[in-house]
């Protein structure tokens, strides 16, 4: 197939061709039809499947019909979880309605100065990219029409739920017309996720391709045990020192140890900066625009970049610590082998990672060896049990988070209130919030600062 044979506008074939496109992917083939039809639809596919043009797609195509109502107030709405999520929309917006006449692309993002965005919303806005919390700020200040909005599109849902956004995302669909067409486009529809669909959109049609649980086979995952801190950074350094690295993403868990490790890995003539969620905006940019540009070989990330960037030189990916849940796995790693390319993931667990790295293994559907550097073997031996978590699956988000619009059924309660596992095992903890001081991760024992002691 085509894009000739989906009816879309001329002048968005040519663009899509023109970007070198030459056939539509799994999800625009089954989505594309169905919005031009003005069908709502939920859809999910796995990361790098193309997600984006299949739905910006069909909506620059029904810009390329007047509108019906008179305003200034954008046709099309998309929501997004994060700010690198929003850009990457904008992007493909403007690149695939260049050749339609005159398509006005504005972001509303947290972050971006007030004035500026002031000025972008009083002008004619065709599509309007946005993350919820900043477009609530503009809606309680009288500043957007929604009147003429005809396609309203959730981009990341079950991130959006994830980071507490439902809310404000139910308040922004209940400004917009209820003669819309919805869009929910999400890498799993569970429970949580058809919940949000049943009061935002109406009769969808659902489509769910390649799930998640499939091997990411064009991406190679490898998986070290590492003694501690020190051994981790011992083979952090050795894995950089790699030449066949073009650029590379390492993952860490909060944003300290982004920021620590960053400056260590500068420290070591490395072109590493940080990126993470109390950076501005600019920053945030500055640092993208650097890696998009070959200027920055190393990205150390929390998971604000597991979702949303699209760069095809980064060919590793590093889990310096491994997330909590096991899409996030899942996400991260699709940071690599994007659009068909191969790939290569590597991360490290310790001892206290065993029920995650478990979960990931059941989501994934892989089993894990672990490998060794010569010379560089952990001290100890892994043991991790096999009964540490029976699911293998992320909690539902009305276990794990208090910002919610609808009530726990009786088995969600029941698991958010219980332990998972064997209370006996090593890693079996409770599943609800552990309200128990902790040791910080940058006390002088466990410092990413001393990653340029270890070397």
């Amino acid at each position: 197939m085509s894009f000739e044979n989906l009816n879309l506008h001329p002048a968005i074939v040519k663009a899509v061709l023109a970007a070198g496109y030459t056939s539509p992917t799994p999800i625009q083939q089954q989505a594309i039809p169905e919005l031009i039809a003005g069908h709502d639809v939920m859809a999910s596919a796995q990361t790098g499947t193309g997600k984006t043009a299949a739905f910006m797609l069909p909506a620059l195509h029904r810009l390329a019909t007047p509108a019906k109502i008179q305003g200034r107030g954008p046709r099309i709405l998309v929501l997004t979880p994060t700010r690198e999520l929003a850009l990457q929309v904008s992007e493909a917006a403007s690149k695939y309605g260049k050749f339609l006449p005159r398509v006005n692309v504005v972001s509303i993002l947290g972050g971006m100065p007030y004035p500026l965005q002031n000025k972008l919303l009083s002008q004619v806005v065709d599509v309007l990219v946005a993350t919820p919390g900043r477009l609530i700020d503009h809606i309680e200040r009288g500043r957007i029409d929604f009147s003429r909005l005809e396609m309203l599109v959730l981009d990341e849902a079950d991130r959006m739920l994830d980071m507490g956004f439902i809310h404000d995302v139910e308040r922004i669909a209940s400004s917009t017309p209820t003669n819309r067409q919805t869009l929910l486009f999400s890498a799993t529809l569970d429970t949580a996720i058809e919940k949000i669909a049943t009061r935002l959109l109406k009769m969808p049609k659902r489509i769910q391709i390649a799930s998640q649980h499939a091997k990411l086979d064009h991406i190679e995952q490898r998986m070290h045990y590492v003694d501690d801190l020190t051994h981790k950074n011992r083979l952090l350094d050795h894995l950089l020192c790699d030449t066949t690295i073009k650029q590379a993403i390492v993952f860490t868990a909060t944003k300290r140890d982004a920021d620590s490790l960053a400056d260590n890995l500068s420290a070591q003539g490395h072109k590493a900066a940080a990126m993470h969620g109390d950076m501005t905006q600019r920053e945030r940019t500055r640092t993208l625009t650097g890696l998009r540009q070959g200027r920055l070989k190393i990205l150390v990330a929390t998971d604000v970049a597991a979702r949303g960037i699209d760069i095809a030189d980064i060919t590793h990916v590093i889990n310096f610590d491994l997330p909590k849940f096991a899409e996030d796995y899942v996400h991260r790693i699709g940071r690599t082998g994007r659009a068909g390319a191969s790939g290569i993931a590597v991360s490290f667990a310790s001892g206290k990672d065993g029920i995650h790295l478990k979960r990931i293994e059941r989501f994934t559907g892989n089993h894990f060896e672990f490998q060794v550097v010569p010379g560089m073997e952990p001290r100890t031996k892994p043991r991790f049990s096999r009964n540490d978590d029976k699911s293998g699956k992320r909690p539902s988000s009305a276990a794990h988070k208090t910002r919610r619009s609808w009530p726990n059924d009786a088995s969600t309660r029941t698991t958010a209130q219980g332990f998972r596992g064997d209370k006996k095992s090593e890693f079996s903890q409770p599943f609800a919030r552990d309200t128990r001081r902790r040791p910080l991760r940058d006390s002088k024992s466990n410092n990413s600062g001393s990653f340029a002691r270890a070397k």
